[in-house]
C-alpha cells in the first residue's frame, strides 16, 4: 500500500464517523418533523401508536426533536459576556472612537469660535458594551441624549488634536444617539481652540 493510499483511508476515517452520526441526526429529524406535520395537518383526528411502548417511543422521539430545537435557537443567541470581557470590549470601543473624532478634527477658520462639526457613526451590536462604555450600568434606555464635553472625555478618554499654533478640543456638549434595534450609534459636537 502506498503512503497517499494509507493517508487518503485515514482521512475518510475521520470524516466518516462525524458525517454518520450527523446523517443519523438529520435523519432522526427529518422523521420527527414530518411526525410533527402529521399530528398538526389534522389535529383532531391524527392517529396514536396502538401499544403504550410505541406512544412513549413517539413522545421520546417528540420531545429529542424539542429539545433539538431549543439547543439550535440557543446557538444563536449571543453568549453573556464576563464583566471582564465587557470591560476589555467597551474599552476597544471607546479607543476606536476616540481614534474616529480625533482624525477629524482638522483646521478649519471656524475652530477660531469653537463652532468646528464633527459626527461620529458607529456600530455596536451589544448594548451592554454600549451603556459600559458610557458608564451606564447596564444597557441604555434612551435614543438621545446630551453629554457635557468633560463627562464625555472621563468616560472615552482625551480628545484633541494639534494644529499647527494650538491645540483643538471638545467645546460643546457631545450629543449621543442611540437605536438599539440596529444597534448603531451616532456622537456629534463642535471643536475649536
Amino acid at each position: 500500500m502506498s503512503p497517499t493510499t494509507a493517508a487518503t483511508k485515514k482521512r475518510k476515517s475521520d470524516t466518516d464517523g462525524a458525517a454518520a452520526s450527523k446523517k443519523a441526526k438529520l435523519a432522526e429529524d427529518t422523521v420527527a418533523k414530518q411526525t410533527v406535520e402529521g399530528i398538526l395537518s389534522d389535529a383532531s383526528n391524527f392517529v396514536l401508536p396502538g401499544t403504550e411502548k410505541d406512544t412513549r417511543a413517539l413522545i421520546l422521539q417528540l420531545s429529542k426533536y424539542a429539545r433539538n430545537l431549543e439547543q439550535e435557537v440557543d446557538s444563536y443567541k449571543p453568549k453573556e459576556k464576563s464583566p471582564k470581557e465587557l470591560e476589555a470590549a467597551a474599552d476597544k470601543l471607546a479607543n476606536v472612537v476616540r481614534s474616529g473624532i480625533k482624525k477629524q478634527m482638522g483646521w478649519k477658520p471656524s475652530c477660531k469660535t469653537g463652532g468646528a462639526k464633527w459626527l461620529y457613526d458607529g456600530v455596536c451590536s451589544d448594548p451592554a458594551i454600549f451603556g459600559k462604555m458610557l458608564g451606564l450600568e447596564g444597557p441604555p434606555t434612551f435614543k438621545m441624549k446630551k453629554i457635557p464635553s468633560e463627562e464625555f472625555e472621563n468616560l472615552i478618554g482625551h480628545i484633541g488634536a494639534s494644529v499647527r499654533y494650538s491645540n483643538l478640543r471638545l467645546t460643546s456638549d457631545v450629543n449621543v444617539k442611540w437605536d438599539p434595534e440596529e444597534g448603531t450609534f451616532k456622537f456629534s459636537g463642535s471643536y475649536g481652540i
